[in-house]
């Protein structure tokens, strides 16, 4: 995430906050909380939406970007992840992948230690040490999913989560997709914490940004084109499948 909107999104979530948390009936919801959902999150978000749902009184707003989202997806994002896929082979986009997730080191260590989980800190130090060396810069996944030295996916919402911080509200952002009051303030926090945002001139971090952005998708084309298909109303299934999501990465 950018500097720049980090900040800005802070800002918009202490304004938004004590009205939305009014509406929710307290200012936390006792549940706990961005990347991919599984299908056993989706069927099992739809599955307990009775009983366990994120409050939503920014639904009309979250509806018009839901739809603003789905519209960039399908207008722009997926013909640009489309051709880069034409010039790129699967090698090389699963390479980049992995020199972006070995890059974000410090948002996972850092978070790894706020959360005491010592073990996972020093994994994230010794699988970014051999992958940016033997690894030639983090392409190369040496360590691979070896047991002892597990691939971390920890970020700040999941540190606030582990606090006993509830979810708050369900937001949706234009670009960045659903969100919590929670999650959203880790999101800031954790840009700090990001390399790339450090790139000058910020144009720069923008583009590099929006790369990794396109190689993700190119390696996910389908999936979201899947569980929205199978969706009786995608917008509550995406919400309930994030909520589902976020509560089993805070859980573990």
């Amino acid at each position: 995430m950018k500097r720049g909107a980090a900040a800005i999104l802070i800002i918009v979530v202490l304004l938004i906050l004590p009205a939305a948390s009014f509406a929710a009936e307290g200012p936390f919801l006792g549940g706990k909380g961005g990347d991919e959902v599984s299908s056993e999150e989706q069927g099992a978000g739809e599955e307990n939406a009775e009983v366990q749902e994120i409050a939503d009184p920014l639904e009309p707003w979250n509806r018009a970007m839901y739809t603003f989202n789905d519209r960039l997806y399908f207008w722009v994002i997926k013909p640009v992840a489309n051709g880069y896929n034409f010039f790129v082979p699967e090698w090389g986009r699963v390479r980049v992948k992995n020199v972006f997730h070995n890059i974000t080191m410090p948002i996972r260590f850092v978070n790894c230690i706020l959360q005491l989980k010592m073990k996972e800190a020093s994994a994230e130090v010794g699988r970014f040490l051999v992958n940016s060396t033997a690894g030639v810069g983090g392409m190369f996944d040496i360590i691979g999913n070896n047991p002892n030295v597990r691939k971390g996916e920890e970020d700040l919402g999941q540190t606030l989560g582990f606090y006993g911080i509830g979810n708050g509200f369900y937001i949706v952002w234009p670009f960045l997709g659903p969100s919590s009051a929670r999650d959203t303030v880790g999101m800031a926090g954790d840009g700090f914490l990001d390399p790339v945002n450090y790139v000058t001139p910020m144009r720069d971090a923008i583009a590099i940004h929006a790369y990794d952005d396109v190689n993700g998708v190119s390696l996910r084309l389908g999936e979201y084109e899947d569980f929205k298909e199978s969706a009786l109303d995608p917008y509550i299934s995406l919400r309930n499948a994030y909520y589902q999501h976020r509560k089993h990465q805070v859980g573990k």
